[in-house]
């Protein structure tokens, strides 16, 4: 490796670091999506096919790029402020972003599939957040129940807005949220054991999600 390589890699931001324009590049993108499928009204089954097609896209273009010194180098000066120092030389974030909400779009109900993508677009960045500046008492490899913790509160936040902005009404609603809430800090630890979190968060919390309403009947 040259020593221009090397300075380059160590230029990007580390898991462990605060990395803030990643997190805000995280919450724009969905924030972004969310609202314009609200305000076109576009059919959700075309975002998941959208979704799929960007995680497709997403996936060939980091494998050329990690075949190609030269490519490899260029994209990640350009794209230095959002990418993490591992992904000089692995498959970066964005693909599986797109891949886990496409997921859960087809797989579950269309509200517990949002839910589970807010979950991915809010309490993802706060737990690492929450990790990097309070993270004291590890639970397992790169997570901290500090980190847990803030997705758990921030699941439950992002649940009891989302209830009220849909108009959500059910006598089981309150417990329905608490243990969404739950299986979303959950589904964001399981991304310890070598899984990525834009896949864990949105596809295993949709699974709890779809569990609970069996029993609950809230959605």
């Amino acid at each position: 490796m040259s020593i221009s390589s090397h300075s380059e890699i160590k230029s990007l931001a580390k898991r462990s670091e605060l990395h803030l324009a990643r997190r805000i590049w995280h919450v724009c993108c969905g924030v972004v999506c969310v609202i314009i499928h609200y305000s076109l009204d576009v059919a959700i089954i075309y975002w998941a096919y959208f979704g799929l097609v960007v995680a497709l896209l997403g996936f060939y273009l980091d494998f050329k790029r990690l075949k190609n010194k030269e490519l490899n180098e260029a994209l990640s000066r350009l794209f230095g402020p959002i990418m993490r120092r591992s992904e000089k030389i692995s498959f970066s974030g964005l693909p599986f972003y797109a891949l886990g909400a496409s997921l859960s779009i087809f797989l579950y109900d269309e509200k517990i599939a949002i839910l589970g993508i807010l979950y991915l677009i809010f309490a993802d960045p706060m737990a690492s957040i929450a990790g990097v500046f309070l993270g004291k008492d590890r639970l397992l490899p790169n997570k901290t129940l500090q980190g847990t913790v803030a997705a758990f509160a921030t699941c439950l936040i992002v649940s009891l807005i989302y209830s009220w902005v849909i108009g959500l009404k059910s006598p089981n609603l309150i417990i329905f949220i608490f243990f969404s809430a739950i299986v979303g800090a959950i589904s964001e630890l399981l991304s310890a054991f070598n899984i990525d979190d834009n896949l864990t968060i949105p596809v295993i919390s949709g699974a709890g999600m779809t569990v609970l309403n069996l029993w609950l009947k809230v959605i």
